[in-house]
């Protein structure tokens, strides 16, 4: 007879469209029931169309019914908030007092390290008035969903993206919203991105210490702050704000990174302090 744990396992082949990533991935079985050679799994509806969710269904049979002794296979979809699927170990937020220092890229760049590692992990885009995610990856493609939710984006190189960028008719379209409207927009990706069970999720904050800071370091669980800064006397002055922020909210700084510290000249062998 067929058991729960080879059910499960099965899953991993059927990948949800757009997504790319399996229904165990996105944390989307609910419950699998086996009775002598029937099999029956329970799927969450969140972020899947009527569309998706018909093939999603068709895939899973026939997946299942390769599996010993099983003849028949049920599937139903039941309702679940995104929100109550994500399982997320560890969300960092990469902040900094003043734009222009390498923020994003830093962000890009961690969670690349982080996925060559072979963590699975996903970028949110937090920086709603100067989004910069999607270009950094070359992503273009709107994201998918339904009204129970919004899948992310997955990069070429496998990482979840989501950003506000994805979602306007132009990439350089300017967003003119005052700080309640872009809370509420952060608020709705925490709450409505179905990113299924990820290990890193990395949080690109917008410069400064206002609305969009303050949301995500109250709503998202964060368990720790990276600073980015560039070398100079106005910078620093301006990132102790964001230091001090971090501290004020309770959330640990695991470290500091000094961007555009110098600039190599490999023809000279010469290293040059572009801020002193």
């Amino acid at each position: 007879m067929v058991t729960e744990e080879q059910v499960r396992e099965s899953l991993d082949e059927v990948l949800v469209p757009s997504a790319m990533r399996s229904l165990n991935g996105l944390n989307l079985v609910r419950k699998v029931v086996i009775s002598d050679q029937m099999v029956s799994i329970t799927l969450a509806s969140a972020a899947l169309n009527a569309g998706t969710q018909d093939w999603i269904r068709t895939k899973t049979k026939a997946v299942v019914e390769k599996l010993p002794k099983v003849n028949k296979v049920e599937v139903e979809f039941t309702e679940v908030k995104p929100i109550e699927l994500n399982q997320i170990n560890r969300l960092f937020a990469v902040m900094s007092g003043k734009g222009g220092v390498g923020k994003s890229l830093v962000a890009s760049l961690a969670a690349v390290a982080l996925k060559r590692q072979g963590y699975e992990v996903g970028i949110l885009d937090a920086d709603i008035t100067g989004p910069s995610i999607p270009k950094m990856f070359g992503i273009t493609t709107r994201p998918t969903g339904s009204d129970t939710g919004i899948l992310p984006v997955i990069s070429r190189s496998g990482i979840e993206v989501m950003s506000i960028n994805l979602l306007l008719p132009q990439e350089d379209d300017a967003i003119i919203w005052r700080g309640p409207l872009i809370s509420k927009t952060i608020t709705q990706f925490w709450e409505t991105v179905l990113w299924g069970k990820l290990d890193y999720l990395v949080i690109d904050l917008p410069p400064g210490t206002a609305d969009a800071s303050l949301t995500v370091m109250q709503i998202f669980p964060i368990s720790g702050v990276i600073i980015v800064f560039t070398p100079q006397d106005l910078v620093d002055m301006i990132v102790r704000k964001a230091i001090n922020m971090a501290k004020k909210m309770d959330k640990p700084i695991l470290g500091i990174v000094e961007n555009m510290s110098y600039l190599y000249i490999p023809e000279l062998d010469k290293r040059v302090e572009l801020f002193g």
